[in-house]
């Protein structure tokens, strides 16, 4: 009998087996122990990129249980120039990254939006963003947004309400984040868990 999503990670995150029934369900699920080639033992700088509110947060996978060190939305309003905007995001992600001692960056991929202005103000916040934390010499790594849910969830379409519940749950949180915060939590607890 085939085992459902949930059923295979609960077993994978207790050291059990994870044998599969469905020649379409063979992909491994994302390891919890970190110290067998796969995941992240670091300090880890989550981003999720938006102009007007990207969301960063410091996760250390450090030790047996992840932790949440710091997070922050980068809230611009609308009457600052997109230059501004783009000044504002680079500096808070190198402070964040050098005040925590980040040895990894990951960062919420490109989705694809029909719009080619937010398609754009998109980039440039990524690119703003990485770009600082590349000149600090940091390991960046780009996931899919279904493989940052997959990694968090155990489902690649869970919703971002889900998403916050899983981030708040995993780092032992007493209150849920934002939604911009959890998504960059989320990242870094994806690249913890399966960074190769």
């Amino acid at each position: 009998m085939a085992r459902s999503a949930r059923d295979l990670w609960t077993a994978r995150l207790k050291g059990g087996a994870t044998r599969v029934t469905s020649p379409l369900r063979a992909r491994k699920a994302p390891s919890a122990n970190h110290g067998v080639g796969r995941g992240c033992r670091g300090i880890i700088l989550g981003i999720d990129p938006s102009l007007r509110g990207t969301g960063l947060a410091v996760v250390d996978a450090r030790g047996e249980r992840p932790r949440l060190l710091a997070s922050l939305t980068v809230r611009l309003p609308a009457r600052i120039t997109q230059a501004e905007c783009l000044g504002r995001i680079a500096a808070e992600s190198e402070r964040l990254a050098r005040d925590h001692g980040a040895t990894d960056v990951a960062v919420e991929g490109t989705i694809y939006v029909q719009n080619f202005r937010t398609a754009q103000a998109m980039g440039a916040s990524r690119g703003a963003a990485l770009g600082s934390v590349a000149r600090l010499g940091l390991r960046v790594t780009e996931y899919a947004p279904a493989r940052i849910k997959q990694s968090v969830t155990g489902h690649g379409r869970a919703t971002k309400a889900q998403v916050g519940r899983m981030v708040t749950v995993t780092l032992g949180l007493e209150i849920t984040l934002p939604e911009d915060e959890s998504d960059a939590a989320a990242a870094a607890l994806c690249h913890a868990f399966t960074a190769r």
